[in-house]
């Protein structure tokens, strides 16, 4: 099994567990994009999703973001945490370079949101963010990424630029069938709401953060 923060690398038969589902258009501010819908259970109400460029070429080094859902931060637009503005830049920066974004369905680092608010609470009273799940019995990084793996190669991609600061993202991709070429950092500036947690991913975590 692997230690709490260690990527969860899946073997090849379990990076297309999610199928295909729905394709529309999608208008954003950021431009229009192609956004795919994809569950293993065709009921699923909360679908992995991509947002896919109209123009991106396949067969090219297709600039790439996985980012996990963070309702705080996406939807809400918290402080709390740094993911809101990363998917934001992200957001910029594909549209620009014709990539995808791979949205994925992990909540609060693969805890859910129930979980992220009871250790919301916990870094209330002091904990950081690892003393908080470690206390609550969770990991502290519980996600993985073999699904993101199956949807980039349903669409057709094979080689990518991560838009990533996290080295578990690099590190997950390991022999498999999508080619990382390089990294591309994304960094927000840091506010007094979110500093001792951006200093524990750095210190503690590995991300690669200024």
């Amino acid at each position: 099994m692997p230690e709490h923060g260690d990527p969860i690398l899946l073997p090849p038969a379990e990076l297309a567990d999610a199928t295909r589902r729905a394709e529309a258009l999608i208008p954003t501010p950021y431009g229009t994009f192609r956004m795919l819908a994809y569950a293993g259970d065709a009921e699923d109400y909360t679908p992995h999703l991509a947002l896919v460029h109209p123009d991106m070429d396949p067969d090219s080094e297709v600039i790439v973001r996985l980012h996990s859902e963070c309702i705080t931060g996406d939807l809400f637009g918290s402080k709390r945490c740094d993911c809101g503005e990363q998917l934001d830049r992200a957001m910029k920066v594909v549209a620009a370079a014709k990539g995808a974004v791979i949205y994925l369905r992990q909540e609060g680092r693969g805890i859910g949101i129930i979980n992220k608010l009871k250790a919301y609470q916990l870094q209330d009273q002091g904990m950081d963010t690892i003393q908080a799940n470690l206390h609550l019995g969770l990991e502290v990084d519980a996600r993985h990424y073999g699904v993101a793996q199956g949807i980039l190669q349903d669409l057709g991609i094979g080689k990518i630029q991560l838009l990533t600061n996290n080295p578990l993202k690099v590190d997950s991709f390991g022999d498999g069938p999508i080619e990382v070429m390089r990294r591309l950092p994304i960094v927000v500036d840091p506010g007094k709401e979110n500093l001792r947690y951006l200093r524990t991913k750095a210190v503690d975590m590995g991300h690669w953060l200024k």
